[in-house]
């Protein structure tokens, strides 16, 4: 790594000490660049605490839990910070339930002197009804919903310049380095490994140009910024994008930095940089919980801006705007994780012919027990049916151990219409039918004839057949697909679990991939700046199927 000017080859061969005698050189000198004051946030939160104060926070993602110990949570759920000793996991309380959270999933809310009761327990649209909230008296001193309006604008423009500086940071000190380094990194490496976070920088530095052209420094409450998000909400769609391929990131990420060159070169681009204790893995996860953010700042601006202000109404626009953008993010980090669990479903059905589900589908729409009418006899037979994305497979229950599935038969979806069928006689089988329905191949005109034991079960599964195709529509348009990369790993850890023998537990290599973060050369006992990475607690294995009827898909 040089501060500028062409590569030298000389400086940086592979031979024994060179990376690491750069890297050692900046360690024993003085460049130590931590973030101003430590964890200095992080003091600031149990301080508060202990003196008796309230802290809440906003969830910035889902945090589905099966550990009892741990506090599930919605994104936008309100949740009442109890403990912030350590760095990574919080203990906090939502109504009733306390539990375990990772620190990471949340944002601190910028008003914390306004009473809970005022404050919604879920912030969807960000609005509120109670008028009487226009002056309070809070701790000290008198405040008004301007002084909160003019906290939350402060926040977003103050956070729209350091992400700003990580981007910068990422750009110049990170991808322009690896750029030099022809012999350590193709540029299909670097696609994977950064994606399009420049064509992101470029889009911020103007979107923040924008922002401080509407900034009222003076009255920062009458700041306009609802338009500025409405304005950019087509450009931020390049997230999707990155977002998609963070994935594939860190996993390239975790390839490379098993080779020590690569850890100390990362550290040196760090270093050299002048860049905060955090590691390129944590760096990339940025952009990823930034657009995740907006929603929640945006609601927060909406609750404190009256309907009266210039900037209400595109504000609520912006929100409903962002909010979206920021779902299907959430949505596609579920259905990443989705993968692990059906490799694992795959893997425990017997007698598994053909093609993984994982090649052509994604997500478990339904599943449940049919009967199905087979030509040419019309003979009924009682299957186990699961309804992926594209195709729709077949098992047979066994007869002693009801638990134990054999693979049958799959259809394959994108051929075929679903034909809603009459109670009485089929024409087509010539038998008396009830609570009925048929598939229909549109190219070989083959017929399935399937019938439920109750109405509602049927017209469960009619509406699970449209949400099917609507969720193949989506993924076309929103671009959505596996790597083969993810399918494999997930077939691969998948098939691990079932030789072994050992109880089979849902796993999630990616987020046990982001817990691993570390950085490479702070003691763990040394205090570092929070970090927003997306992190998941190890998971204590446990029986397969007891997990698996816990989830919500996977329920008949």
């Amino acid at each position: 790594v040089i501060a500028d000017g062409v590569l030298d080859k000389t400086a940086l061969t592979d031979d024994v000490g060179s990376e690491e005698d750069l890297y050692e050189d900046f360690r024993s000198s003085n460049h130590r660049y931590g973030h101003p004051g430590g964890g200095g946030e992080q003091l600031a939160i149990n301080e508060l605490i202990s003196d008796g104060s309230v802290v809440y926070a906003e969830a910035l993602w889902d945090h589905v839990t099966m550990d009892d110990q741990e506090l599930g949570f919605k994104a936008g759920d309100v949740i009442e910070v109890m403990d912030a000793t350590n760095k990574e996991w919080w203990w906090g309380r939502i109504l009733d339930s306390e539990g375990w959270f990772p620190a990471s999933f949340v944002r601190l809310r910028v008003n914390q002197d306004e009473p809970m009761e005022d404050y919604p327990l879920k912030v969807e649209g960000g609005k509120e009804d109670d008028s009487s909230s226009g002056t309070r008296r809070f701790g000290m001193g008198q405040t008004t919903k301007d002084q909160m309006r003019t906290n939350v604008i402060n926040e977003i423009i103050s956070t729209e310049r350091d992400y700003i500086k990580h981007l910068k940071d990422i750009c110049e000190g990170y991808i322009k380095q690896c750029r030099k380094r022809a012999d350590m990194f193709t540029e299909e490496q670097l696609k994977t490994i950064f994606g399009n976070i420049e064509d992101i920088y470029r889009c911020q530095k103007k979107f923040v140009k924008a922002l401080e052209k509407k900034f009222n420094k003076d009255h920062p409450h009458l700041s306009e910024v609802g338009s500025c998000f409405l304005e950019y909400q087509t450009e931020f769609q390049i997230y999707s994008e990155y977002c998609n391929n963070h994935p594939n990131a860190c996993m390239e990420l975790s390839r490379l930095t098993k080779v020590n060159k690569y850890v100390y070169f990362f550290e040196a681009c760090r270093l050299l940089q002048k860049m905060i204790d955090i590691s390129l893995d944590g760096f990339l996860l940025t952009p990823v919980q930034k657009i995740c953010k907006y929603p929640l700042q945006l609601a927060e601006l909406l609750k404190y801006t009256n309907p009266q202000h210039r900037d209400f109404k595109d504000v609520e626009a912006a929100l409903n705007a962002m909010k979206n953008v920021a779902r299907l993010i959430n949505e596609r980090k579920r259905r990443l994780e989705n993968i692990d669990k059906i490799a694992q479903w795959q893997s425990s059905i017997e007698d598994w012919e053909g093609e993984d589900v994982l090649v052509r589908s994604s997500e478990l729409i339904y599943s449940g027990e049919l009967a199905k009418v087979s030509h040419p006899q019309a003979k009924s037979q009682q299957r186990m049916f699961f309804l992926f994305d594209h195709q729709l497979v077949c098992c047979k229950k066994d007869l002693l151990r009801r638990d134990i599935l054999y693979y049958k038969s799959r259809i394959n979806m994108d051929d075929m219409e679903i034909l809603d069928v009459e109670d009485g006689k089929d024409k087509d089988f010539n038998i008396s039918v009830k609570n009925a329905f048929k598939l229909h191949c549109r190219d070989t005109e083959e017929v399935h004839l399937f019938c439920a034991k109750k109405p509602e079960q049927k017209q469960r599964w009619l509406k699970a057949f449209e949400n099917e195709r609507r969720q193949v529509q989506l993924d076309q348009e929103t671009g959505f697909s596996i790597t083969e990369v993810q399918k494999k790993q997930a077939m691969l850890n998948a098939s691990k679990q079932h030789h072994t023998g050992k109880p089979k537990a849902v796993t999630r290599p990616y987020y046990d991939f982001l817990m691993r973060q570390k950085h490479p050369t702070l003691p763990t006992t040394l205090p570092q700046q929070q970090v927003f990475m997306l992190a998941e607690p190890k998971r204590k294995p446990s029986n397969f199927w007891q997990n698996i009827s816990r989830l919500t898909p996977f329920r008949k």
